[in-house]
């Protein structure tokens, strides 16, 4: 899949946020991505074994402009608006895109669990309910317009008035305010109380400029901003069919603090699939990608000078969850055991080594991942208890016997009422090749059992849409990755339908419009949870809820972000030997942006 990078080295990377006096919702500790794997740190590879540096006393890199632009691949669809405040903005103006046009008051570090500098240079904490913001020195806008304390107001306050990917955020907040023009207050609702998903809205949302947004009104989500004004050390020159053009913007507030690019231009090429990325990975014409490459090692293995975080399996580092999304309106899929029947259908196994080329353990029947910071709060006795696993005769005795389904002559089973369990279409974006494949053993999977599933891959923005609005079957979708507030932010998406608009309407989480009585209540306790061990058992009833009622089905455990690079143009790329800045394209990740360097200088 093809999916949507923090700050240079010698800039404050100790600035990590004081915890308050109260438990501080899924605050990660130091080593988050060592203790997700147990990892050590290995020596440097060479340029056949995968090198972060290249053989820079060789190498000439490519001539002309293109030796100065920085080739990057992120996502398939073709752009169509560059809206930060949509829902299908193309990159980089999505929320959880890199950092280059617009930027978050702080940067969310996947190695360390910190949250680092951005526009803000620090969050202070006077009070259990106050965070206070002080903006860097300097702030501008693209235009030359200052960037204050009232553009944050604004780009808070909007999602309260309207929907937006983040207006789940006010039901945690009180209040966001202009202390001065160079200081912004958020208030913490006392009840109900939950500062971290405060915290993980602040690095997660871009700032956007009040005197170009405003004049929208609440109508803000249909603007297409094709001329965006950003903050960011990139603006965006061009665009079309084929390709994303940023040039480097000499006058960016942050060169201060965070340095200048190498590079003067970023170019995106668009193309149909992660096949047409990986050739040109491999042979040095794209520099960088967030794409899930089959078996990538063999491109070094082929001398090519390409690199991930990690220089033996799983070469990246775990951090995401992609979900089956089950649609309980569509007749025979709001029978929950039919769901279950699917869940034991499913070749997880088969979905870990072929779809995800080993970069996955198979996935288990919970909400958390079972490594790194959610791992103490993962209870594998629950799973085996009540979870699920690869078992098709499990599948057909669910069908038959609690069911109480028959076989037609086509092989596929209908419900005691007649409902045929079937044709129903399996949706995920057209390229996203781990996807497809993972979607495709389901579908195979199911049909092994009785239950027709077929594929079909539209092309990223219509997936998106179909699924935002209800208007599918089932569904391979993203849910949060690790976070600040994770694993609190995916059970919140998955399961809590507070906010969510009925289907026909956009949503931005709990695309299922799944519905339990408790799962509020107990979202809404994890904020005050004394320790460890209250945590994990609110996390085990939520997860409890999550397997009784199965609204997804958890497909295989996925980096956040994929991340490879190629070393023939661009040097000094960070892994885990050079771990300046996190792997990925999103919060501190933005560091290696700064960091890396031309070939031979």
């Amino acid at each position: 899949m093809d999916q949507e990078p923090g700050l240079d080295q010698q800039t404050e990377r100790g600035a990590a946020l004081r915890p308050t006096r109260r438990r501080v919702l899924g605050m990660t500790g130091a080593g988050l991505a060592a203790a997700a794997l147990g990892l050590g740190v290995t020596g440097c590879g060479t340029a056949q074994t995968r090198s972060s540096t290249g053989d820079s006393s060789t190498a000439t890199g490519r001539a002309g402009a293109s030796g100065d632009t920085l080739f990057v691949f992120v996502q398939s669809g073709a752009p169509t608006n560059f809206n930060p405040l949509g829902a299908t903005p193309a990159w980089p103006t999505a929320s959880g895109h890199t950092q280059l046009i617009y930027e978050t008051l702080l940067r969310f570090n996947l190695l360390d669990g910190s949250l680092q500098p951005g526009l803000a240079k620090e969050m202070q904490e006077p009070d259990e309910t106050s965070l206070v913001l002080p903006l860097q020195d300097g702030t501008t806008w693209s235009d030359g317009t200052e960037l204050t304390a009232d553009d944050v107001v604004y780009t808070f306050e909007l999602a309260k008035k309207t929907a937006l990917g983040y207006s789940n955020l006010w039901e945690y907040l009180d209040s966001v305010e202009a202390v001065d023009p160079r200081t912004v207050k958020f208030t913490v609702k006392s009840d109900p109380y939950n500062p971290g998903s405060v915290k993980d809205a602040i690095s997660g949302t871009f700032i956007v400029p009040k005197h170009v947004w405003e004049p929208f009104g609440t109508e803000v989500i249909k603007e297409k901003n094709l001329e965006p004004v950003g903050s960011g050390p990139f603006t965006l020159e061009s665009y079309d069919q084929t390709q994303i053009n940023l040039v480097r913007s000499d006058s960016y507030w942050g060169k201060a603090l965070f340095g200048t690019p190498a590079m003067t231009t970023i170019n995106h090429p668009i193309f149909k699939d992660n096949n047409a990325s990986d050739l040109k990975l491999e042979g040095g014409e794209l520099d960088a990608a967030q794409t899930f490459t089959a078996q990538i090692w063999k491109m070094w293995e082929k001398g090519a000078p390409v690199g991930t975080w990690l220089k033996d399996k799983p070469y990246y580092l775990p951090g995401n969850l992609p979900l089956l999304e089950i649609n309980p309106a569509v007749k025979g899929l709001d029978e929950p055991k039919v769901r279950l029947a699917i869940a034991y259908a499913i070749d997880y196994p088969a979905i870990a080594s072929t779809a995800m080329s080993d970069y996955s353990d198979p996935a288990k029947a919970s909400l958390m991942l079972p490594t790194g910071a959610e791992g103490k709060y993962f209870d594998q006795a629950a799973v085996d208890s009540s979870g699920w696993s690869h078992d098709p005769d499990k599948a057909v005795d669910i069908l038959e016997n609690e069911l109480g389904c028959t076989k037609g002559s086509d092989g596929i089973y209908s419900l005691p009422d007649g409902t045929r369990l079937g044709p129903w279409e399996a949706i995920t974006p057209s390229g996203w090749s781990d996807w497809n494949t993972a979607l495709e053993i389901v579908a195979k999977s199911c049909k092994a059992v009785g239950i027709d599933v077929s594929t079909k891959f539209p092309q990223a923005p219509q997936v998106t849409t179909a699924i935002q609005n209800g208007n599918f079957q089932l569904a391979c979708w993203n849910a949060s990755g690790v976070s600040v507030a994770s694993p609190w932010t995916r059970f919140r998406d998955v399961l809590d339908d507070r906010g969510i608009p009925p289907i026909g309407k956009t949503a931005f989480s709990n695309f299922t419009r799944f519905s339990h009585p408790d799962v509020a209540g107990l979202l809404d306790s994890v904020g005050s949870a004394a320790d460890d061990a209250a945590l994990k058992e609110i996390y085990g009833k939520l997860d409890a809820i999550y397997r009784e009622g199965i609204p997804v089905v958890p497909l295989m455990y996925r980096p956040n972000e994929f991340y490879e690079f190629n070393s023939s143009n661009w040097t000094n790329f960070p892994d885990e030997t050079n771990p300046y800045a996190p792997p990925g394209w999103t919060g501190a990740s933005i560091g290696w942006i700064f960091g890396i360097k031309k070939v031979g200088t």
